[in-house]
C-alpha cells in the first residue's frame, strides 16, 4: 500500500509516467477501506491466528481478503484527463475495460456493474463478482487498484471478515457462493498467475490504446515507500483509526 501511494504522489508531481502495476500479497492480508471501522469489519483474532496481515487502504470501498497464492492485484495510477472520463463511474468503466479484455483472453466473459451507493463498481460473471476495485483521487490523478481472483476459498475468507448483517458463518458462506466467483470456477481448470498477468498486460494495452513498458521504481519513489511504510502503513494510528500525519 505504501508503494501504491508513493507512485500516486510521484505522478501528481509529474516525476513518473502513468503507471500500471501488478502485485501479490505476502503474507496473505486483509485490507480495509479508508473510511471503515476496522473492528466491525475484521476478525482480528483469526487474522493473528492464521498469520494474516491487516492494513488500511487510502482508497474507499469495502474490506477485502487478499490470498497470497490465488489472487493478482493491479493498480492503475493515471492523470484523469488521459482517460477522457467525465465522472468517477466512467473512470472505473475505462479501466475495467482492460480487465474485461484480459478475462476474454483467458476465456471468461465478464460484465461491468456500475455499483450503487454502498458498493463500488465491479466486474461480474453471470451476476457473480470476479473483480472488485476502489479509487483515490488527488491533484488530478486517480489511483484505482483492485483484485482479480484466480481461485476463492470462501471458508477462509469469512473466517477473517465480518458480515454484520449475517446471523451465522454458514449463512455468510451460503450467501457468498451466490455472489462471488473466480477464474478457475468459471474455466473449471487451473490458471497460473503468470498467465493472468500476461492477459492483463494485453488487455490494458488493447482497451486503453497504449503500449506498456517495463520500468523500475525511481529513487524518489523508493524513498517515499520507505517513509510511508514506517510512518503510516505499519502504525496502529493509521490501520486502526485512519489517522496519519499527512
Amino acid at each position: 500500500m505504501a508503494t501504491d501511494e508513493a507512485i500516486l504522489r510521484a505522478r501528481m508531481s509529474d516525476e513518473v509516467p502513468n503507471t500500471v502495476r501488478f502485485y501479490r500479497w505476502n503474507p496473505s492480508a486483509v485490507s480495509v477501506g479508508k473510511f471503515q471501522e476496522l473492528k466491525k469489519q475484521v476478525q482480528l483474532e483469526n487474522c493473528r491466528k492464521y498469520g494474516v496481515d491487516v492494513v488500511r487502504r487510502i482508497t474507499g470501498g469495502g474490506t477485502v481478503y487478499h490470498d497470497a497464492q490465488n489472487e493478482l492485484t493491479y493498480s492503475v495510477i493515471v492523470w484523469k484527463e488521459d482517460l477522457y472520463a467525465r465522472d468517477i463511474t466512467e473512470v472505473y468503466a475505462r479501466i475495467y475495460r482492460g480487465l474485461v479484455e484480459a478475462l476474454k483472453i483467458m476465456g471468461v466473459k465478464a460484465d461491468f456493474s456500475g455499483g450503487n451507493a454502498k458498493t463500488c463498481p465491479n466486474l461480474t460473471v453471470g451476476g457473480k463478482k470476479i473483480s472488485g476495485s476502489a479509487q483515490c483521487h488527488k491533484g488530478g490523478v486517480v489511483l484505482q487498484h483492485g483484485t482479480l481472483l484466480a481461485k476463492v476459498d470462501l471458508d477462509r475468507m469469512f473466517a477473517l471478515l465480518r458480515v454484520p448483517s449475517a446471523r451465522t458463518g454458514l449463512e455468510v458462506i451460503q450467501m457468498a457462493r451466490h455472489r462471488i466467483t473466480s477464474i478457475m470456477d468459471e474455466l473449471k481448470r487451473d490458471v497460473s498467475i503468470n498467465d493472468m498477468e500476461s492477459a492483463l498486460v494485453d488487455g490494458f494495452e488493447k482497451a486503453l490504446g497504449i503500449a506498456l513498458k517495463c520500468g523500475d521504481m525511481t529513487r524518489h519513489e523508493l524513498d517515499m515507500i520507505k517513509s510511508l511504510y514506517e510512518d503510516k502503513f505499519t502504525t496502529s494510528e493509521w490501520n486502526y483509526f485512519g489517522r496519519s500525519k499527512d
